[in-house]
């Protein structure tokens, strides 16, 4: 399943490696990353595609609680999401 994974805090170094580390520990492939700073804030979007045996919630958790350690508020979503939204 392909899905969205926002990061956004106030830029520090490490953001992308603990980002990318945590994703590749859990087999997780970056398809697409965009990423800037914003007035001091840090900002990335990355299309990543989640293997289908993967718990969607327990990766939501995950990602939560790896954004707390890192200081910045990391979020997931399904892709399908976001092209539901745009169909209405």
């Amino acid at each position: 399943m392909k899905a969205i994974v926002t990061t956004i805090g106030q830029d520090q170094v490490g953001i992308i490696a603990g980002v990318s580390h945590y994703l590749s520990t859990a087999q997780i492939n970056i398809l697409d990353v965009s990423q800037t700073i914003m007035s001091g804030y840090f900002t990335m979007m990355m299309m990543v595609e989640v293997p289908a045996d993967q718990g969607f919630t327990k990766l939501a958790a995950d990602l939560k609680d790896l954004g707390t350690q890192l200081g910045v508020k990391i979020n997931i979503r399904n892709e399908r999401l976001y092209q539901a939204m745009h169909q209405l």
